[in-house]
Order: structure tokens, then C-alpha cells, then sequence
């Protein structure tokens, strides 16, 4: 071959590899931008919880069951939906998912009583789970074993600001627009119906229907090739359920999802409730409606910040990225006990970082599951692990409730994270992979 040949094909292949790369970052970039939407279909309900109670006439703890229904809906979902994404394909079971619920928010703005409500609220649970496990299935499709902790940092932070999006979204429903609880589950989610579209017409499933090489081409990758594209459902999830150290995971993460909704659903509780029209003059530099904002603003930039530390510093092992946060935030959750509501900026700061710590590792714990039991099981593990996930937090959150009740002091919330933070701690470091 001349040196002009030589020449000619080097610049070829680098063209190619511009092309791929880009097209990388196209299905991620596509992916983030649908989740980024997910939210806004089910973490609006408390903003409504007002509206509801006046009109209905029912308790709290009535519609906190109504709440948690999208939790074991969510639940049953992952560990189905995720086996769907691998059988027909992450783009169209997100994509799916993504309309549904957008649709069934609409009929739960139209519910007549509690019951209805419950029940669509539990079924729009499982439409919500068709996005997750789907997207994580795709992204694994494009990228390789070494870089899945920083690609599934970046879909985590995704999905940590759509946290921030659905509250600033409900907020200026609810105060700025001055409409009903219903609007809540009418307007938001069309975000959500936009994304979904979107993500159909930008993403492919596999770098193979682009015409690009896949770029699992390492010895650990290769061998997940033993997998047939055939595989049958009860094949993907024996071998899924064989999995030892996915189920050590599928229980680290049981325990931070506990954390990461104790928090979530009890420290606007905490922090907006009774106590803080006691706070010192200082206080008033800050709208109380925006303090919690924190909580989700930590939890996104921790989750961006986790892949990276799982790559970088620890050499693709996730375990001691995931152990080393929730060692963490079992800390900080300790040290967020101590600081009285009148502190409001050290408390903000520390919720910060409650939030950055206890969210951080989900980011692991995703990409965690193609490198154990490859991408091609890639979503029905990830359903798996979700399902531990929201089962935990399901359980966890009438026990928190409970437990202040009987002390009747908001703040324990903290040492309760704090205890699931450094079990999840503890479990994880047996996962070692």
C-alpha cells in the first residue's frame, strides 16, 4: 500500500470516529433530554395535595397512600418494562412510556373522587417505568464498559434536574398562574409528551442501524456476544436473578433510595413547616418556597460527579464510588441533625450536600448493571434494580411517617437517612466488581 493509500485510509477512519462520536453523544444527549421531562408526570402530586384535600375532604395520610400506589406501580413496572426494553428496544419502549403518561396525567386531572384518582395515579406508576431501564438499555447499546459511569452521570444529572424542573413548573401553576390542582397534571407533562416525540425521532437503538461499528470491543465486552439476540424473557431473567452480586446491589440500592426519598418527602416537611416562622430576621433574604430547591440542585450535581469518580479514580469500580458517597452522606445527614432551622444558610449548604451524597451513587449502581451482566441484559437488570429500589423506598416512607409521629420532632428524618446511608455503605462494599 503507497503512502498516499495509507494516508487516505488513516483519514477515512478518522472521519469515521468523528462520526461515531458524535452520533454517541447524539443518543445521549437525546436520552438526557427526555428524562429530563420523566418527572413532571410524577413528582408534581404534593403541589396538588392542597387542592385535592379542599375539594375531596380527605386526609393527608389518604392521599400519601394515593402516593404511594405510583411508588409500587413504579415498582412492578421497572421489573417488567425493563425485560420489554430488552426484547423490542430502549427507543420504543421510552418513547412509549413517555406518551402514556403524559396521557394518563390527563385523566388523573380528571378524576371524580379518591379512588379514581388512586387508581390512575398507580397505573400512570407503570407508565413512568417505561423510561428509565429503556434509556439505560440504549446508552449502553453506544457506549462501551469504561466510559458508562461518566455517560450514566450525565443521564443521572438528567433526571437529578428533572427534580428541579417539576417543582418550578408546579410552582408557577400553582402561584404564579393561580390555577386549580388539576392544571398541575395538564400542563407540566406536556414537556413530557415533547420529549418523548423528540427522543423517537433523534435516537437509534444500536450504532449497527447507523452503520457504525459497536464499540464493545473489549475482551470483557466480547463476551457478553455469547448472549443470543433471541434470548427469551425467562432466559434474561434466570440470568439476571443468578446474579449474585446484583442482588447485593439490588439491596445497597434499596437502602439509598430509602435515603434519597426520606429525604425528598420529608424535608419540606421539616424545613417549610411551623419552625420557620421563628427564624431570625435573616431569614428573610430567602423566599422559604425556594430553600428545598437545594436538596434537588445537590442531588443532580452529585449524581454528574459520581460516574466520573467510578472511572477516574477507581478504575470502573463502582463499589467503592458508591460506598465512599453514602459513607458520606451518612455524615452530613448526621451533621444536618444538629443544625437548628434557624440556621438557614449552613442548612442549605449541608442540605446541599445531603443531597449531592445520598443521589450521587445512583449513578453507579446504573451503570453497574451492563457491567455485570452485559448490555445485552442491560434493561431487564436495570428493571431488577429499580424494583429493589422503590420496593425499599415504598416501605420505608410510612415507617418514617410514623416514627415522627410517635417522637413528634421533624428533624429525626436525618438520622433515619443517615442509618439507610451508611447501610447501603456497608452492603455495596461486598458487591467488589
Amino acid at each position: 500500500m503507497s503512502t498516499a493509500q495509507v494516508g487516505v485510509t488513516g483519514y477515512a477512519e478518522s472521519r469515521a470516529k468523528t462520526s461515531f462520536r458524535r452520533a454517541q453523544w447524539r443518543m445521549l444527549l437525546a436520552a438526557m433530554f427526555c428524562y429530563f421531562f420523566f418527572y413532571t408526570g410524577r413528582q408534581t402530586f404534593g403541589f396538588a395535595i392542597p387542592g385535592i384535600q379542599a375539594e375531596f375532604g380527605v386526609t393527608k395520610e389518604t392521599l400519601g397512600w394515593v402516593s404511594a400506589g405510583l411508588l409500587w406501580g413504579y415498582a412492578v413496572g421497572q421489573a417488567i418494562n425493563g425485560n420489554l426494553a430488552d426484547k423490542f428496544g430502549g427507543r420504543r419502549v421510552m418513547s412509549t412510556g413517555a406518551i402514556l403518561s403524559c396521557a394518563m396525567n390527563w385523566m388523573v386531572s380528571f378524576a371524580t373522587g379518591v379512588f379514581s384518582l388512586g387508581a390512575l395515579w398507580t397505573v400512570n406508576g407503570y407508565f413512568q417505568a417505561m423510561g428509565w431501564a429503556a434509556g439505560s438499555r440504549l446508552l449502553s447499546n453506544w457506549w462501551g464498559r469504561h466510559e458508562r459511569g461518566t455517560v450514566f452521570g450525565c443521564y443521572t444529572f438528567a433526571a437529578g434536574m428533572a427534580s428541579v424542573l417539576s417543582f418550578v413548573t408546579s410552582l408557577i401553576v400553582v402561584q404564579y398562574l393561580h390555577l386549580d390542582w388539576r392544571w398541575i397534571f395538564r400542563i407540566p407533562v406536556l414537556l413530557l409528551l415533547v420529549g418523548g416525540i423528540t427522543f423517537y425521532l433523534v435516537a437509534r437503538e444500536r450504532p449497527e442501524d447507523m452503520g457504525f461499528a459497536s464499540p464493545h470491543d473489549d475482551a470483557v465486552d466480547q463476551a457478553e456476544d455469547y448472549v443470543a439476540d433471541d434470548e427469551t424473557s425467562f432466559q434474561r431473567y434466570k440470568a439476571v436473578l443468578k446474579n449474585w452480586r446484583l442482588l447485593i446491589g439490588g439491596l445497597a440500592i434499596g437502602f439509598q433510595n430509602s435515603a434519597r426519598y426520606g429525604l425528598i418527602v420529608w424535608v419540606p416537611v421539616h424545613f417549610l413547616g411551623a419552625n420557620w416562622t421563628k427564624a431570625s430576621t435573616q431569614t428573610a433574604a430567602i423566599d422559604p418556597r425556594w430553600i428545598s430547591v437545594a436538596l434537588p440542585v445537590g442531588m443532580a450535581i452529585g449524581a454528574a460527579t459520581n460516574g466520573w469518580v467510578s472511572d477516574r479514580l477507581f478504575n470502573s469500580k463502582r463499589y467503592l464510588a458508591i460506598a465512599l458517597y453514602m459513607g458520606l452522606a451518612a455524615v452530613s445527614s448526621l451533621y444536618m441533625y444538629t443544625i437548628p432551622t434557624t440556621e438557614v444558610y449552613l442548612g442549605v449548604a449541608v442540605l446541599f450536600l445531603c443531597g449531592f451524597f445520598v443521589y450521587g451513587p445512583q449513578t453507579s449502581f446504573w451503570a453497574l448493571c451492563p457491567d455485570l451482566v452485559g448490555r445485552k441484559r442491560a434493561g431487564t437488570a436495570t428493571g431488577v434494580m429499580n424494583f429493589f429500589a422503590y420496593l425499599f423506598a415504598g416501605l420505608g416512607e410510612p415507617l418514617i411517617g410514623a416514627f415522627m409521629d410517635t417522637h413528634h420532632d421533624t428533624s429525626l428524618v436525618f438520622l433515619i437517612v443517615a442509618s439507610a446511608s451508611a447501610a447501603s455503605a456497608v452492603v455495596a462494599l461486598f458487591i467488589r466488581r
